[in-house]
């Protein structure tokens, strides 16, 4: 399928509603407003197919950009590839649900998200945080070194209220995902998410959000999910 028509398509799934929603998110034109689940039906059409995601990506349009990630073949992504993707991912729905998601699939996941927590930069440091989580809810505990990720908590304590807002909301769910979905630092993580508190994450022309790491532990924990893995990242 041409890009063209994949283009079509998505347009024709478009709905003003969503398309307002998406962009008090921070979404900008160009997009049509499609819903996650709408694409499923064009995705088993197309499968992988990770020149087209390309093309796709670079058209800038969100829905474009979103179903591109549904598509691409992460395994052949290359540092370089994902640093193009991540500097054009423009707001935190791109860096975090469509950039880190993808990275998570790819053998250099930790490499590069390793390289964008240390950047300074808002959005890729979320992205990196970010994709740390689906990692972790996806991927055996013995994949992971648990050293690091102790030290990773670590620096969440220290800095998170005074991190950029967007890597704010990522960093808290890495102290979640650490204490439901790996069970060697469960407990560090819960006396992390108790020391860190509530945290303030400011929104643009938005009332603030309150994050709590701690009261979403207790719930996950309440349902019985300690040590819970999905089984697909990506949709």
């Amino acid at each position: 399928m041409k890009v063209e028509t994949v283009m079509q398509e998505l347009e024709a799934l478009g709905k003003e509603r969503l398309k307002k929603m998406y962009m008090s998110n921070g979404a900008q034109e160009p997009l049509f407003g499609v819903a996650t689940g709408e694409m499923k039906p064009l995705f088993r059409q197309i499968k992988i197919n990770h020149s087209l995601a390309e093309e796709l990506y670079a058209t800038g349009n969100y829905d474009a950009m979103y179903f591109a990630g549904m598509i691409a073949d992460p395994k052949a992504m290359t540092h370089a590839d994902f640093e193009r993707w991540i500097e054009k991912a423009y707001f935190y729905m791109l860096s975090d649900f469509v950039v880190a998601v993808t990275l998570a699939e790819a053998d250099i996941a930790q490499e590069v998200a390793d390289q964008w927590i240390a950047s300074g930069d808002e959005l890729k440091m979320s992205a990196g945080w970010s994709c740390y989580c689906w990692l972790l809810g996806s991927r055996p505990d013995s994949e992971f070194d648990e050293g690091k990720l102790a030290g990773m908590l670590e620096t969440v304590k220290n800095s998170i209220h005074d991190a950029p807002e967007r890597t704010k909301s990522a960093m808290n769910n890495f102290v979640y995902t650490v204490a439901v979905s790996y069970v060697p630092l469960h407990k560090q993580a819960v006396e992390t998410a108790q020391a860190i508190g509530p945290v303030e994450m400011k929104r643009d022309k938005k009332k603030s959000a309150i994050l709590n790491a701690s009261e979403n532990i207790q719930k996950s924990l309440d349902r019985g999910q300690l040590g819970f893995k999905r089984k697909y990242v990506r949709c």
